[in-house]
């Protein structure tokens, strides 16, 4: 059976600190010698958590009027990645 790991002040100051410089749960679990999930379960009862993001952008013109259906970036975003990536706007049959 495997040893009881005791959490000291100072191992969830080190995984709070890590945290909180952005460092990933793997890299956490490494540095103090534990499995990925302890590292997980641990933060998660001390509350260690990711810095908030710094800048959240704002949209460009938020009065623009919408764009019209297959404008090229709105249908490029809806199909990237998919088989439909370099096909047109399939336009209305009239």
């Amino acid at each position: 059976m495997p040893e009881k790991l005791l959490w000291t002040d100072q191992r969830d100051a080190r995984l709070k600190r890590m945290r909180v410089q952005g460092s990933a749960w793997d890299a956490i679990a490494g540095a103090l010698g534990i499995s990925r999930n302890a590292a997980i379960e641990r933060g998660r009862r001390i509350g260690a958590r990711l810095p908030p993001p710094e800048h959240v952008s704002e949209p460009e013109d938020t009065e623009r009027p919408p764009l019209p259906p297959g404008h090229r970036v709105t249908w490029g975003a809806i199909v990237a990645g998919t088989s439909l990536a370099d096909a047109p706007y399939p336009l209305p049959v009239p």
